[in-house]
């Protein structure tokens, strides 16, 4: 296994550490565990934010060193969506972010998933897309924003940051995965086409 793959891999080992802490606040609720509990939300943004960058990073040593397969192709977007997936389901717990733009988000992330899985088993791996990796930038941000409710916007500002980024989140999401499904279907439908 690379380097870019073994990156990819501990992103995925992050997201377990990275639901502990974002869950943490919400099952300790009392006064006495107060400051302990914002110290978990920070220190689950941090991990949030490390396993994002980590995306960036495995993407540039694979390309510069020459370091693309077929196995990074696959589990880098994979490795997004359980993070992604992740910080959904803690916000959700919290009610901090909308049902609606939660199954949304995840949906789209299941389908593509499937797409992608259905796909390997014909012998085609289909590596994301410029839409998407625009997509994840933006849900990025918005898990950050509301992670830590909308600071440090909230505090000069009564706009809530988290509910726009969202909002916007949901909508590249959407459209990304609509895009990402006609562009692959004809490849897909192919059974004598393999990347």
């Amino acid at each position: 296994m690379n380097l870019a793959n073994k990156i990819t891999v501990f992103r995925l080992f992050l997201v377990p550490a990275f639901m502990l802490f974002a869950a943490m606040p919400f099952t300790l609720n009392n006064q006495y565990y107060q400051m302990d509990t914002t110290l978990s939300i920070y220190i689950a943004t941090a991990i949030f934010i490390l396993a994002a960058a980590t995306d960036k990073l495995d993407g540039y040593i694979a390309r510069k060193y020459k370091q693309i397969t077929k196995l990074g192709i696959f589990l880098d977007p994979l490795a997004d969506k359980l993070l992604i997936t992740a910080a959904l389901i803690c916000l959700l717990q919290s009610h901090r972010v909308d049902v609606w733009a939660a199954f949304l988000i995840i949906g789209r992330e299941l389908v593509i998933t499937v797409f992608r899985l259905a796909a390997v088993r014909k012998g085609i791996v289909l590596p994301a897309d410029k839409t998407g990796k625009i997509k994840m930038v933006i849900q990025v941000t918005a898990i950050v924003l509301t992670l830590l409710y909308s600071i440090p916007s909230s505090l000069v500002s009564t706009i809530r940051f988290d509910k726009i980024a969202i909002f916007l989140a949901v909508l590249i999401t959407v459209y990304s995965g609509v895009h990402y499904l006609v562009t692959n279907w004809s490849i897909f439908i192919d059974r004598k086409i393999s990347v």
